[in-house]
């Protein structure tokens, strides 16, 4: 089983800046699929963006296209969420998903290894 764990989310003022990163443990060499996801209370998880297993293409939620940039590093390892001009509602916990079959998918349903989520708090 594949392993993940986040980190970098916190508080920040509306127009600044977080970078999230998901480290993957335990790896098992594979293409993986990742994405960020985030829920916020009484709300079903969003996809937020995804990035295929090489990590040439990516795929972004219409709510952070442009602001928000999703990467992984060359050894496959590690994913990363650059969010600019952050807004209030970006406040929620942010959750990092992989696995081998999901190519550029923000649908929850087809990810089955998560990690255990980072809160990002956005305030005007």
């Amino acid at each position: 089983q594949v392993h993940l764990v986040e980190s970098g989310g916190g508080s920040v003022q509306a127009g600044g800046s977080l970078r999230l990163s998901c480290r993957v443990s335990r790896y098992d060499y594979g293409d993986y699929g990742m994405a960020w996801f985030r829920q916020v209370p009484g709300k079903e998880r969003e996809g937020v963006a995804a990035i295929s297993p090489i990590g040439r293409t990516t795929a972004y939620a219409d709510s952070v296209n442009d602001r928000f940039t999703i990467s992984r590093a060359g050894d496959k390892v590690t994913l990363y969420l650059q969010m600019n001009s952050l807004k209030p509602e970006d406040t929620a916990m942010y959750y990092c998903a992989a696995d081998v079959r999901p190519f550029l998918s923000l649908r929850a349903p087809d990810y089955r290894y998560w990690g255990q989520g980072t809160q990002v708090t956005v305030s005007s």
